[in-house]
């Protein structure tokens, strides 16, 4: 019996030093769990910081294309003619504008300003609306008037025309 009471009191020992040991062991694995936590945060932070300002000083970015530039523009007065069909039934309303190659051209185009007027009027009455009311209708009557006005000038081009106004009615 002597034996039980002393086998009593070791059992006790040893289940009063296994406790600590289970409750470090735990305080351990949630030290660890938080480490690790804190790691993945750290991680993540770092992977949206980089990811959002891109890494501005290691990366070099491409210089952007400059916006296409439109050069000098010349108003034409506004144009009513009649249309080739239909006995003259219809009528074309077109105000343009024209982009020089050079500033320089606006004192020539401003002395031509009768000629031009004169040529463009021919070939816009010569036109009908079946000719017209297509899109590459329309792009083929600003090639054949800017091929007419370029006939007349010296001192550069006109690069290209825009119909700020074109009605068929």
């Amino acid at each position: 019996m002597a034996r039980d009471g002393k086998d009593k009191k070791e059992d006790e020992v040893e289940e009063t030093q296994e406790k600590p040991a289970k409750k470090s062991g735990i305080m351990l694995k949630w030290i660890i769990i938080g480490i690790v936590l804190l790691g993945v945060a750290a991680a993540a932070v770092g992977g949206g910081l980089y990811f959002f300002h891109g890494g501005t000083e290691t990366v070099k970015k491409k210089p952007q294309a400059p916006p296409p530039v439109i050069g000098t523009l010349w108003p034409m007065e506004p144009y009513i003619v009649n249309l080739r069909d239909n006995n003259g039934e219809r009528y074309l309303k077109v105000v343009m504008q024209l982009e020089m190659s050079n500033p320089e051209l606006v004192s020539e185009l401003n002395l031509l300003k009768p000629k031009l007027r004169d040529s463009t009027l021919d070939l816009l009455s010569a036109k009908s609306y079946q000719e017209l009311q297509e899109f590459s209708g329309k792009q083929k009557l600003r090639e054949d008037i800017m091929m007419r006005i370029n006939s007349f000038l010296t001192s550069g081009k006109i690069v290209r025309i825009y119909f700020t106004d074109f009605v068929i009615q």
